[in-house]
């Protein structure tokens, strides 16, 4: 019986397919990337970009508190600090004493030098240098389940959440109208923003994970007639730009973030000129 790597080699019948590590990046692409398009249609529409960026940043806050706390599993101790870390903003946030943009930039400001200082004591910082921009050729097929499990929980939240998610986008006054808890469907996007983000953040890296959030989501929307086509197309792109970015970097021997990034800015600039062509 043919394993999954086998299959995988008769339908892609090209020089890195024949490599496992090529085979668990693109399975992992073809998960994270679905889940950024998905996502990050919301975050646009709840102006939450500045926030996810903030998200990123506190990584290295998460492996240090872990750290302190001795917490050997990384992904664990940065999705606890994460979740707290957005549960935390949104709550000053609400405060309205000071824009959010303002409370983000602090926050996260403060985070990552704290996180920062506490690695690099001793000279131990080149130890989690990797995380900034990532090594998607180091997912393992058992890391590739787990993205695929957070793949359907968020497909599930997706289902239940996405016209409340919606409309508090929208206008969060209007939802309240409406009887929707806009307290809880904030929180929980953004906890959910967090796991994603946190999850992603070995393969994809900390400088350029929230561009994966953001660009396909923005090109979608400068050729997008209708929320179906926002979403479809964010996914779309997100997923071209991932599987394009991971062959063209095999080729041309550069990290993988990077250079799905600017397959997707280039799609991103095409779409604006399409989207300008038609305005006209």
């Amino acid at each position: 019986m043919d394993t999954l790597y086998d299959i995988m080699e008769k339908l892609l019948p090209f020089s890195w397919a024949h490599y496992n590590f090529m085979k668990n990046a693109l399975l992992a692409i073809l998960i994270i990337t679905p889940l950024f398009g998905l996502i990050g249609t919301m975050v646009i529409n709840n102006k939450m970009a500045f926030f996810s960026d903030a998200l990123g940043h506190s990584a290295f806050t998460g492996i240090a508190v872990g750290a302190i706390f001795g917490i050997a599993n990384t992904n664990l101790s940065m999705v606890l600090y994460a979740t707290l870390f957005a549960l935390l903003l949104n709550y000053i946030k609400r405060k309205r004493t000071l824009s959010t943009d303002t409370v983000i930039s602090v926050f996260s400001s403060f985070s990552m030098a704290v996180g920062l200082m506490i690695l690099s004591k001793g000279g131990k910082f080149s130890n989690y240098s990797s995380l900034l921009i990532g090594d998607i050729l180091s997912v393992t097929l058992k890391e590739v389940g787990m993205l695929c499990i957070v793949l359907i929980l968020t497909m599930i939240y997706w289902f239940l959440s996405f016209n409340k998610l919606n409309s508090v986008g929208v206008n969060i006054s209007l939802a309240r109208s409406k009887n929707i808890k806009t307290n809880i469907i904030e929180d929980s996007f953004s906890v959910l923003i967090a796991i994603i983000v946190m999850l992603s953040i070995r393969w994809v890296g900390i400088l350029i994970i929230n561009a994966l959030l953001i660009i396909p989501a923005a090109a979608s929307r400068n050729i997008s007639a209708n929320m179906r086509e926002y979403h479809i197309f964010s996914i779309i792109i997100s997923m071209f730009s991932g599987v394009v970015g991971l062959v063209l970097s095999y080729y041309l021997g550069t990290a993988t973030g990077p250079t799905v990034v600017i397959i997707a800015s280039l799609v991103f600039f095409i779409t604006f000129l399409l989207g300008s062509y038609k305005s006209k």
